[in-house]
């Protein structure tokens, strides 16, 4: 079981950063991957970024590459979303999430409840 909880959303205006922390609680947590996804109003939720579990890689969806940064501290069970950049459109509730492997919004396993992120233009 691996419980996570995201903080540091919030309100920033476009062309602004932001970075997301997540916390998991669990025993196991360098045998996870971990990865954030966002769900903006009226949309699906979507793939943003992924780290494997030692964090030997990253996978970024295209739209955010070059300016979002995913990071973990296995000492420390945490990761981290470092946003660059922040566009208007990027306004959604993202969500931190674990799972196995190049996981996605279908196959991840446990999710955190999300945190908003608020892009002013």
């Amino acid at each position: 079981q691996v419980q996570l909880e995201e903080s540091g959303g919030g309100l920033v205006q476009a062309g602004g950063s932001l970075t997301l922390s997540c916390a998991a609680q669990t025993r196991t947590f360098n045998e996870y991957s971990m990865g954030w996804f966002r769900q903006g109003p009226g949309k699906d939720r979507e793939f943003v970024a992924l780290i494997s579990m030692l964090a030997r890689f990253t996978r970024y969806a295209e739209s955010v590459k070059g300016r979002f940064t995913i990071s973990r501290d296995n000492n420390k069970n945490m990761v981290y979303l470092q946003m660059n950049n922040l566009k208007p459109e990027e306004t959604a509730i993202y969500y931190c999430a674990a799972g196995e492997g190049l996981f996605g919004t279908s196959t991840a396993q446990y999710w955190g409840q999300g945190i908003q992120v608020t892009v002013s233009s």
